[in-house]
């Protein structure tokens, strides 16, 4: 997509030596920043520290570390550490490991002197195969705004509600909730976004906002508890989100606060989708109570940074001296809450089924 009219991807190769460089995106909307890795532990601390963020770009930068692991040292031990460093750096979403268990299949048939240009093209390879599954989920999705357009006559914008960031900041390219509007703006149907602001990182009002802007799209930014009222008074037409991990049963983990969305467009009616590529669904799991829920530190949620009206960007506390505060860093929304699941492969039931039928290749064993 765009950052002031040029194109980018959210991470790419460096032009001098084996390196990655990535958007620091803890520093949007102030300021526009990038950093390199060239360690595997580098880019494990991209992904702990959110510098990285969106389980696809997680993924994609995961597979970027272990190539940079077998740049200096290819054994197999080496190989089990770095697996370890970038697993435990964010254990929830399903694209990490999908792409660490890609590349270890990759590489341990082969001679250590070999593995560093193996991993090095496998991760160009998981990179340009994720922007090629985003555009398709925004093609696939762009039908369902269509729809909601037709719906309203054709009289007025589509009001779309999307929570936390899933758009091209999220993935190497495109997004996937983002993924459709991009897709039905550039098709000139006049779209509006709601965008939740996503505490307690604020990664809608930081991101979401921010890349809508850059793009042209008109988005109004709004507190976490107002999407209900907005849904009361049929402001909102439909909401999109989307996804760390699904299972294969279509119960959908993504950020904490995505349960009360669902639960307010259930009972006023307003479809509820979640957009996903492959790598995002887990087969291994039939209950979305499994997932292993990431509870990050406190100073999440008692702290806030934001730019003051000097122009100065700071931090400050929120909370009184003493206070404890929990932060939950995901939520699990039942299947049946869930619309539709926009895929790369096309619009399905949340259900085993409906998943099924767009990945029959999965293993029987898994099912």
């Amino acid at each position: 997509m765009k950052v002031n009219g040029t194109p980018m991807r959210t991470i790419w190769e460096s032009d001098n030596g084996p390196a990655v460089d990535i958007i620091d995106q803890t520093k949007l909307p102030f300021e526009f920043d990038t950093v390199r890795l060239e360690t595997v532990s580098e880019a494990a601390h991209a992904i702990f520290d959110m510098l990285v963020r969106g389980a696809p770009l997680i993924g994609a930068t995961a597979a970027y570390g272990m190539a940079l692991a077998m740049k200096d040292d290819p054994s197999d031990d080496n190989l089990e550490h770095a697996y370890k460093v970038l697993y435990e750096a964010r254990p929830t979403a399903v694209n990490l490991r999908w792409a660490i268990d890609e590349q270890t299949a990759c590489l341990k048939p082969l001679k250590p002197n070999k593995r560093f240009e193996a991993a090095w093209q496998r991760a160009a390879e998981i990179a340009d195969e994720d922007v090629a599954m985003c555009s398709s989920i925004g093609d696939h999705g762009k039908g369902l705004i269509e729809m909601a357009y037709e719906k309203a006559g054709k009289s007025r914008p589509v009001n779309i509600l999307t929570h936390c960031n899933a758009g091209w900041l999220a993935t190497v390219d495109w997004g996937t909730a983002i993924a459709p509007i991009y897709k039905a703006f550039e098709a000139g149907i006049p779209v509006h976004v709601w965008v939740d602001e996503t505490r307690p990182r604020n990664q809608g009002a930081s991101l979401t906002a921010w890349e809508l802007g850059q793009h042209g799209i008109p988005h109004t930014v709004i507190v976490d508890n107002a999407g209900g009222h907005l849904m009361q008074h049929g402001k909102v037409d439909l909401c999109i989100v989307g996804t760390d991990r699904t299972t294969r049963t279509g119960d959908v983990c993504n950020k904490i606060g995505t349960y009360l969305k669902a639960l307010a467009a259930h009972d006023n009616k307003v479809p509820f989708y979640v957009a996903l590529p492959g790598p995002t669904i887990d087969w291994t799991l039939d209950d979305g109570f499994k997932i292993p829920i990431e509870e990050r530190d406190s100073s999440e949620v008692t702290w806030m940074t934001g730019k003051d009206r000097n122009g100065v960007v700071r931090s400050v506390r929120i909370v009184s001296e003493g206070s404890k505060a929990g932060n939950p860093a995901f939520d699990v929304t039942p299947a049946h809450y869930v619309t539709k699941l926009i895929t790369e492969r096309g619009v399905c039931e949340a259900s085993e089924q409906g998943l099924r039928s767009l990945y029959p290749e999965k293993p029987e064993a898994w099912i």
